[in-house]
This record gives structure tokens, C-alpha cells and sequence, in this order.
């Protein structure tokens, strides 16, 4: 390809609504072109490098026995409503009518569509296990689309599905794909950290999400154990229960004002005390139901573990009107003593004594409040945030918070889809059991942008060989001199002849400057430089982009050095 006819709009300035590193790069690089908000078009050199991991994705699903197929975008309600999850999806699904008034969705995914193809096909315990994948463009209409394609309304993903007799298959299944996953993201030069997730709306009962590490770009808190493997997200991440049991003796409860104290440190400073030793409160509706969730004073409550307590939809913390009608106090005020309210306690504050509470009044709080002799909590469970150092709950060690990039996700569903949509195959006793499934997704976008945020440096991007748009560019200083303009069209048709993907800077308006720049911005790892060296004693050379190390090959080795390399990396 000549860059005189490759459509590649770059950019000198970035443009003011790019908020993080891949963003500006993509669209100075001339890779995406915005179209609407959470909306973009892929340019040539951005698709090349998009269907080049799509090609891996592909090769390593299909390692697996997996299949290819592709879905419709626009899937009817019915299928939808068999699962609920027409009404719980809410606002971030594209919905439509037909001309006859029937209603449909742009799929955000595609559970429901899978299941009705097994449940109309697959008969018998011997057609399978069966795994169906696909790579296919997802709509979810996203409250505040950022990050260019990290957070898009209309993204690239490839999402699998399995079908299994049991769960013991699933096992085997998921183990096949999980390990697929980690050669995909090896092959695209990630270094992926799987992590221990929340399921969200997709539903099943065990999901890990594959990470890489991003302090620019981390939309994805985690934390990590550096002395084994675990790993989980800040939604899902659990610590080791320590030992937190006081032998004081419970003293007599005391009410105490606290006026204009609501906060925990305002609390904690005008009584003296450390803020461990407080409960804070804390009003959810859950469903249709109100909750008073406890967790302790420097803890944070983590809402998707409350929701996964109670199998809820919708969780939202109450507004400050239903407080007070519910408890006869402000937001600060709040406690369990005398409540009327089911009571949830984190496992932290259910080993305290003599602890401090809001009191159900404004401005006075309870001392030395104790579980079962001033209130029950119905439930006792894990419902904080794991924190920074608190302690690995598989080896003890303390465990490190870092931000990341989610780029793939896998969960183990069951049979959760199965049996909401009636879905089942005759077993080796002719018995109906519903399908075990398990469910697995690529963002393909997210995957090319957490790359380039892997890979770059002040000068632009710098493509690892397997994802680049191109393998090799040639650049000519000067294309009015015939010398060198006949030197590089031959190592360019030569290149091509070894099926190595070549682009060449043909422009002859243009300075050695501004090729520089742009063959830098642009990232494809090995510039081949004809010039001044070329004059002077006829040797070519060659720019490694990823180190910047610039190596003097003579000209018939040119294309046997960048081969060797290659065959290293």
C-alpha cells in the first residue's frame, strides 16, 4: 500500500472530548473518527489491526471445538421477556417498533437468541457439548459513553455460549475456553490478570473478568494477592474473615448529642473516637423493599454484594424523603436501635462491642450499641468493599489495589437461561434435563484501544507485530531523487513478494520531518529508512518502533533481519 493512496487522516492537535491516551492516539493516528456520541467509524489502517484480532480470536475459539455463527442485531421481544430481562436491562437497551407496531431490541447481547436456536435443534445428550460463537456489533445505550471505544453505544465484541449435560462438562468447557482466552490476549501482546468478578445483568453464579493493568485508563478497580494467584474486582472481591472479637464487657447503652455531626469523621471527632468504632447506616431500597445495611465506620458498603444477598434487580439508596419517613431522622442520624426496618450487618460490625449508631433522631447518636441485646441483624454477610491491604482470603498476604481495563469476561450460567426459557435435551435415559451453559466475551474494540494504551510512548503508538496495521514501512527521504525513489520501490516490491505487509511513504511533498512523525504516530514496528546512509555507502536503515534502536543492514539483508526478528518475537 502506498500512503499517497491510503486514506489516513491524521491529526496534529487532539481534539478536546478524547479524555484518555488511546482515545487521543486512535484518533490522531487517524484510526476512529467520532460520528456521534459512543458512536465511531473504524478508518483502513484501524479495521487492519481490528480484523487482525478478530483472525486470533477466531483461530483459538476454533482450537476449542467452537463454532462460528452470527446473529441478527435486531432481536424480537418475545425471547426477551422469557428471561425478564426486556424490563431489566432498562434504559441502556435500544428498543423499536416495526411498521406493524412489533418490538424489538439492537442487541446488547445475545443469551436469548442462542437459547431458542438450542432449544428448537438439539435434541439428544449426543449432539453434545456444543460451544457457538460469534463476532458481531452489540448496541447498549450507554448513560455516558467515554473513553472513545472503551465505553462505546455501539461496540465490536465476540461472545460465545456453551451447552453442556452437567456441570462437571461445564468444567471442561469453561477450563477449555478460559485457557483460549489467555493465549488470545498473550498473542495480542496483553498481559491480562484474570480476576474473580460480579456476574451483573448476564446472570450465572461464577464469572471472571480478564484485566490489564491501566493507571491511565483504569475504569476496572481490582485488587490482586502478590504472593498467589488470587485476584478480584472491587464488586466481587472478598478478604480473609480476621479475628476481630472483643472480650469487653458490654456497657449500658447511652444516648448522647451530636449536634450538626453527621458525617463519620464529624461524628467520630466530636465524640473522640475512632471512626472503626462506629456502624455506619445506611437506607437502600432493594426492589421494593427497604434495607438497613450496617457496615463499619472506615469501611464502604459494596452495593453489588447487597444486591446479590437479596437476588434483586434494582438497588438504589433511599432519597432523603424516605428516610425520614421511615426513620424519623436525616441521613447521618440513621441506626438500627428500636428500628422497624430489616437490619443487614456486615460480618466486620457483627464481631463489635460497645459501638456508636445514630439514634432515629436528629442530632444524637447511641454509645456503646451491642448486636442481639439492642437489635437483630436478619442477615449477617459480607457487604464491604475489600480495601487496599486488608488481607489475602487465600494465603493471609495483604492484598494490592490497582485500576485496570476490563477486555474479556466468562461466567459459568448453568442453567439459569435453560430453565427460564424451557430449555432441554433427552439424557442418556431418556430423561429431560435443562442445558448447562456457559457464556464468554471479547470486547474487540476495548482490546485494540487497552493496546494501544499498553503500547505507546510520547511520540505515538508502537504496534506489536501480530496487531499491526502494517509490518513494515518504508520510508524515503527524498522521492524527488531517483536513486533513492528506485531503492525503495524495490525493497517494497521485494517485501511484498515475502508476503510481509509493506506500506511505503511515496509522498514527495512532504518533509523526512513529517514522515518521522507520522511513521511514529502511526506505530508500524519496523521502519525501513532509505536516505542519506543509502547515498553514502548503500547500506539501508532499520528502525525498531517498539525500542527505537535504529540498526545499518546491507540492502539484501534488509528483509531477512526484520524475518529473524519477527520469528524472535
Amino acid at each position: 500500500m502506498k500512503i499517497s493512496e491510503l486514506f489516513l487522516p491524521t491529526l496534529r492537535e487532539v481534539p478536546q472530548d478524547a479524555e484518555i491516551l488511546s482515545h487521543k492516539l486512535m484518533l490522531k493516528a487517524g484510526i476512529i473518527r467520532k460520528i456521534a456520541s459512543g458512536i465511531y467509524s473504524y478508518l483502513p489502517l484501524g479495521l487492519r489491526s481490528l480484523k487482525k484480532i478478530e483472525q486470533i480470536i477466531r483461530e483459538e475459539m476454533n482450537n476449542t471445538g467452537a463454532q462460528e455463527i452470527l446473529f441478527p442485531a435486531i432481536l424480537p421481544k418475545e425471547i426477551w421477556d422469557e428471561t425478564g430481562r426486556w424490563e431489566l436491562y432498562g434504559e441502556e437497551m435500544f428498543k423499536l417498533r416495526d411498521r406493524k407496531g412489533r418490538e424489538f431490541c439492537l442487541g446488547p447481547t445475545h443469551e436469548e437468541a442462542v437459547v431458542d436456536l438450542a432449544r428448537g435443534e438439539i435434541r439428544s445428550y449426543k449432539e453434545l457439548p456444543k460451544t457457538f460463537y460469534q463476532i458481531q456489533t452489540k448496541y447498549r445505550d450507554e448513560i455516558r459513553p467515554r473513553f472513545g471505544v472503551m465505553r462505546a453505544r455501539e461496540f465490536i465484541m465476540k461472545d460465545a455460549y456453551s451447552f453442556d449435560i452437567s456441570e462437571a462438562a461445564l468444567e471442561n468447557t469453561y477450563s477449555k475456553i478460559f485457557n483460549a482466552y489467555v493465549r488470545i490476549f498473550e498473542r495480542c501482546g496483553l498481559s491480562t490478570v484474570p480476576i474473580e468478578a460480579d456476574s451483573g445483568a448476564i446472570g450465572g453464579k461464577v464469572s471472571h473478568e480478564f484485566v490489564v493493568k491501566s493507571t491511565n485508563a483504569g475504569e476496572s478497580t481490582f485488587v490482586s494477592c502478590p504472593h498467589c494467584s488470587y485476584a478480584g474486582s472491587i464488586d466481587a472481591a472478598k478478604s480473609k474473615d480476621e479475628n476481630l472479637s472483643s472480650s469487653e464487657e458490654e456497657k449500658p447503652l447511652e444516648e448522647v448529642a451530636t449536634p450538626n455531626a453527621k458525617s463519620v469523621e464529624e461524628v467520630a471527632e466530636f465524640l473522640h473516637i475512632d471512626k472503626a468504632s462506629i456502624a455506619k447506616s445506611l437506607l437502600y431500597k432493594i426492589d421494593e423493599e427497604f434495607v438497613l445495611a450496617l457496615v463499619r465506620g472506615d469501611d464502604e458498603l459494596n452495593e453489588i454484594k447487597l444486591k446479590n444477598l437479596f437476588s434483586a434487580n434494582h438497588i438504589r439508596q433511599a432519597e432523603e424523603e424516605a428516610v425520614k419517613k421511615l426513620t424519623g431522622a436525616s441521613t447521618g442520624s440513621i441506626g438500627p436501635v428500636k428500628t422497624k426496618l430489616k437490619v443487614v450487618v456486615d460480618k466486620r460490625v457483627s464481631t463489635m462491642k460497645n459501638f456508636t449508631t445514630g439514634a432515629n433522631k436528629d442530632g444524637f447518636h447511641f454509645k456503646n450499641v451491642n448486636i442481639e441485646r439492642d437489635f437483630t441483624g436478619e442477615k449477617v454477610a459480607d457487604i464491604r468493599k475489600v480495601k487496599e491491604g486488608d488481607l489475602c482470603p487465600k494465603c493471609g498476604t495483604p492484598l494490592t489495589m490497582y485500576e485496570g481495563v476490563e477486555v474479556g469476561h466468562t461466567f459459568k450460567l448453568g442453567t439459569k437461561y435453560s430453565e427460564e426459557m424451557d430449555a432441554k435435551f433427552l439424557d442418556s435415559e431418556g430423561k429431560e434435563k435443562y442445558f448447562v451453559m456457559g457464556c464468554y466475551g471479547i470486547g474487540v474494540g476495548r482490546t485494540l484501544a487497552a493496546i494501544i494504551e499498553e503500547y505507546n510512548d510520547k511520540y505515538g503508538i508502537k504496534w506489536p507485530v501480530s496487531v499491526a496495521p502494517f509490518t513494515v514501512e518504508i520510508i524515503p527521504l527524498n522521492m524527488s531523487d531517483s536513486e533513492i525513489r528506485n531503492e525503495a520501490e524495490k525493497l517494497y516490491k521485494l517485501f511484498k513478494e515475502r508476503n510481509i505487509e509493506t506500506i511505503i511513504d511515496d509522498r514527495d511533498d512532504i518533509s523526512a520531518g513529517v514522515k518521522f512523525n507520522d511513521a511514529d504516530l502511526t506505530g508500524i514496528p519496523f521502519q525501513v529508512i532509505v536516505g542519506r546512509t543509502f547515498k553514502q555507502n548503500g547500506k539501508i536503515e532499520i528502525k525498531k518502533r517498539e525500542t527505537g534502536e535504529k540498526f545499518i543492514v546491507e540492502e539484501q539483508d534488509a528483509i531477512k533481519f526484520i524475518e529473524n526478528i519477527i520469528k524472535e518475537n
